[in-house]
């Protein structure tokens, strides 16, 4: 019989996973490929927008399976608390990047745009980093 606690966590995992893929895939992209349009530059954004909602939200549904089936949140303390707290400001920075970037970058020079990559592709990484001391440390 299928464990049904196992089996939400392994499906808040790869939505989680997608997030990540997106958010660092997305930005490394950008960074990487040759420069291009900015329709596709736009798309791209909201690609990477939606990878780190994927990822707020579900880590928000990590915690809430935990504390339905131990009625608290994960014991974490540590490096897994200091971890924990760099994926979310990594989170919040790059939701807020991704709507300036939306809202503001039909303005912007070609520089200016290259450094919202940049900066997103850096929030990612170190995200996806965090998220291995986050997991070894807890």
């Amino acid at each position: 019989m299928i464990d049904l606690q196992d089996l939400g966590y392994a499906i808040v995992q790869v939505v989680h996973n997608f997030g990540a893929t997106a958010v660092v895939g997305g930005a490394a992209f950008m960074l990487y490929m040759a420069p291009q349009p900015a329709p596709l530059q736009r798309k791209l954004a909201w690609l990477v927008g939606f990878g780190w909602g994927a990822q707020v939200l579900s880590g928000m549904v990590f915690g809430a399976i935990s504390h339905y089936y131990y009625g608290k949140f994960p014991d974490i303390h540590g490096i897994a608390i200091a971890a924990l707290v760099v994926k979310m400001l990594c989170a919040v920075s790059g939701l807020a990047m991704v709507a300036l970037y939306l809202r503001y970058a039909d303005g912007w020079a070609d520089r200016q745009r290259h450094v919202a990559w940049q900066i997103l592709f850096v929030l990612g990484a170190t995200a996806l980093t965090a998220a291995a001391f986050l997991r070894w440390f807890s």
